[in-house]
């Protein structure tokens, strides 16, 4: 699809082509009759084709940005037909604005994708106000108010499910192709399109907090944070531009003045000089490489914050997962519930106190156990509770002091208890001083977790480490059963970042360290690691604020596809550079000699960018 303006565009060039074309014709049919019909035709492709250009150089001027690639092509062009080379003059104008079109296709042609991202934002919300629902912006619709939400529309607002069940189609957001089924009680976020059934939904926040609305702030914000390539493509080109000019000044004019040559022969190779260095393929297809990589990984359901962080994932060589939400699915559930005293419901009352005390607390063994409880918790027993983050709870329960936690916190109170030798996260639990017992609770492991590590090492990672506050024999297993090098157990928040220290000591000059985590509690790793990626950011606020990338579903798979991306962006980038600077250096010093023509500098500007812009293009497909 090509726009309005493109198109505009595009007649222009085919206008001054066909005037071209013709005043060649002139020339060679009736030239010798009539001397100035050729000039006058060539005149008018030249102002047809490029009289825009002249503009926005005479505009610029004016503004005191003066050297820029309109300049540039203004006095290669203008020069060339003031030394009697209309065609060539012409050409060049005609050449670099077919040239200009390839490059603005291929921006526009890059941030459709973008564009499409884009297309999550809502038009309406249906609220319920009375009897029959009424549309109205989704910015009036405020928390607990009751939404519905018809066959092919999209949810306009983050809530949950009261009536009906559903397919969504969360495509635009994860990449991912098949729907996922929702019912009464299930989660639903903005930006999903409602496909099969009749929903109500009980909004929770509202719009500017809402899931679609964090991303769709994250993505028009990606272009705003640039790589290092770009920062330095952009000062190359504010010092480039003006040298050339001087250079091209120098070469009209010291040698005819040193040795009395024709001038018309120097002003020529300086013209044509002036043309070869026009620095757009670099200036061009190096953005247009980064946000291709970003598009791209947009598709794939990879949010990236902008290309410094594209560029720094490149350099990927330390990968530090937390275990619980990342490379487990975080559903835990009791498998098994020992007391430490076998006797007629000793089962039941070590689960129900250990429920109570950790009824306080959002952390998933605790809601694992309140689960497994199934029986609603009267707060009137409960008072006194204490959370201790990395070791358990303390509450007082019926008027007695309940502990329950990993076995550290046991020991800091000075209760006695035996170590359970099962594999899973264990909640041991004491009464007054009392041991009671123990409860084990597992994790399952994500489907396609070992193959991520695989992935990971096959994408040139040096080492894979996990981080986490589980028991050792757990964490052990899970990394044995995945492929993980290095684990490191048994830690509270702080002791995970002084590992994230000693880590970071441990990557090479250029290496960067990356840490993946669920982004609920991760928050201090992820600032102190080289790049931050959170698991799993559908529906979740704090992954799209805390990580410099967000991976939207809960495939730890897509991680070494992110790499892979951005691999792929900076070996496109690479190219282009090693291209268009070798390709134009060639040329400047043919065009300095003598040997190169203004056609020949013509392929040097408008023909290394069209091929430079292209291969940019290909960035979108990563």
């Amino acid at each position: 699809m090509v726009t309005k303006k493109l198109k505009k565009r595009l007649y222009r060039i085919l206008a001054g082509g066909i005037l071209f074309a013709g005043a060649v014709l002139i020339e060679q049919a009736w030239g010798s009759i009539y001397p100035n019909l050729g000039l006058i035709v060539f005149l008018a492709a030249f102002l047809v084709s490029g009289g825009d250009v002249i503009k926005k150089a005479a505009m610029n001027i004016t503004r005191g940005h003066v050297f820029d690639e309109n300049f540039l092509m203004t006095i290669a062009t203008v020069g060339a037909f003031l030394v009697g080379e209309y065609p060539e003059g012409c050409a060049v104008m005609l050449f670099y604005q077919v040239g200009e079109w390839f490059q603005a296709y291929a921006v526009h042609k890059s941030r459709r994708s973008i564009r499409e991202l884009m297309d999550i934002r809502p038009d309406y919300a249906n609220v319920l106000r009375g009897t029959e629902p009424e549309a109205v912006s989704p910015e009036e619709v405020k928390p607990g108010e009751l939404i519905v939400v018809k066959p092919g529309e999209r949810i306009p607002l983050d809530g949950t499910v009261e009536k009906g069940t559903t397919m969504l189609d969360t495509m635009a957001l994860t990449g991912e192709s098949l729907p996922r089924e929702a019912g009464e009680g299930d989660t639903v976020i903005s930006g999903c399109v409602n496909q099969s059934g009749v929903i109500e939904v009980r909004v929770t926040k509202g719009f500017g907090e809402s899931t679609v609305s964090k991303i769709l702030e994250l993505v028009e914000n990606a272009s705003s944070r640039k790589s290092e390539s770009e920062n330095f493509i952009s000062k190359f080109a504010r010092y480039y531009t003006p040298v050339v000019v001087v250079l091209a000044l120098l070469l009209a004019v010291v040698p005819p003045v040193l040795s009395g040559g024709d001038w018309n022969i120097w002003i020529y190779r300086a013209l044509s000089f002036l043309v070869v260095s026009c620095p757009c393929a670099l200036v061009i297809s190096i953005p247009l490489s980064f946000f291709g990589g970003l598009g791209g990984a947009s598709k794939a359901g990879v949010l990236i914050k902008g290309s410094n962080y594209l560029e720094a994932l490149s350099r990927a060589e330390i990968l530090v997962m937390d275990k619980t939400g990342t490379l487990t699915k975080g559903n835990f559930a009791v498998s098994r519930i020992v007391p430490a005293v076998e006797e007629k419901g000793a089962e039941e009352k070590l689960l129900e106190l250990t429920a109570c005390a950790e009824s306080g607390s959002n952390h998933p063994i605790s809601r694992s156990l309140l689960q497994a409880y199934g029986k609603e918790i009267d707060r009137s027993r409960i008072s006194d509770l204490e959370d201790l983050a990395g070791f358990g709870v303390i509450a007082i329960i019926d008027g007695k002091k309940i502990v329950a936690g990993n076995l550290r916190h046991m020991e800091q109170n000075g209760i006695s208890c035996v170590q359970a030798q099962e594999v899973g996260t264990v909640v041991y639990t004491a009464c007054d001083g009392k041991y009671l017992g123990y409860i084990v609770i597992a994790d399952e492991i994500r489907a396609d977790a070992k193959e991520a590590v695989q992935k990971l090492k096959m994408c040139g990672i040096t080492e894979t480490v996990m981080l986490t506050g589980d028991r050792k024999e757990t964490a052990e297993a899970v990394a044995k059963e995945i492929g993980i090098e290095r684990v490191y157990a048994e830690l509270l928040p702080g002791d995970k970042v002084d590992k994230m220290e000693e880590l970071l000591q441990k990557k090479s000059a250029g290496g960067k360290l990356v840490f993946v985590g669920d982004g609920m509690n991760d928050a201090p790793v992820l600032a102190r690691s080289d790049i931050g990626i959170a698991m799993g950011g559908l529906g979740s606020d704090a992954a799209i604020e805390a990580a410099d990338i967000v991976i939207m579903t809960d495939e730890p798979s897509k991680i070494a596809r992110a790499i892979e991306i951005s691999r792929r962006t900076l070996t496109i980038v690479k190219q282009n550079t090693v291209f268009a600077i070798g390709v134009k250096v060639l040329i400047l010093i043919l065009a300095a000699c003598g040997v190169a023509s203004m056609w020949a500098a013509v392929f040097g500007d408008v023909g290394v960018a069209v091929i430079a812009i292209l291969n940019a293009m290909r960035a979108l497909k990563a």
